[in-house]
């Protein structure tokens, strides 16, 4: 699984957080992180701590928060997924079909009015400018 920040993907100053490039297996250790230390544990969940996920040009961290604000960031490297409980628990269920099966399709992991999306993509590949 990699992750990186495509910055201006479509014209319209919208951008995309994504991770990509994986299967069915690293699909299922990122719903149970997702389960284990946010969900249950309550605790925030650093990307660049996650041995099967390579970081390429940006890190996201995982917070819960008191409403659902999307990917926030000051530098366009450290990037904050702050979502609250039933936020983290939409996005399991949406990770959940990546789960069962392998597939190519994606999936957006919130619907917030965000200028910065988190796009979730098994068969992307690096975004070369």
């Amino acid at each position: 699984m990699e992750l990186d920040y495509i910055e201006n993907v479509n014209g319209f100053d919208e951008n995309v957080v994504r991770l990509y490039n994986f299967d069915k297996t690293e699909a299922v250790k990122f719903r149970n992180l997702i389960k284990e230390t946010i969900i249950q544990k309550k605790q925030k969940l650093d990307l660049a701590e996650i041995d099967f996920i390579e970081a390429r040009n940006c890190n996201l961290i995982f917070g819960l928060f008191k409403s659902d604000e999307g990917i926030l960031t000051k530098d366009n490297e450290t990037f904050f997924c702050i979502l609250t409980l039933d936020g983290f628990t939409n996005m399991l269920k949406l990770i959940e079909p990546y789960c069962n099966k392998d597939t190519r399709s994606y999936q957006y992991l919130y619907d917030i009015d965000n200028p910065t999306e988190l796009l979730f993509c098994p068969s992307a590949t690096k975004y070369d400018e």
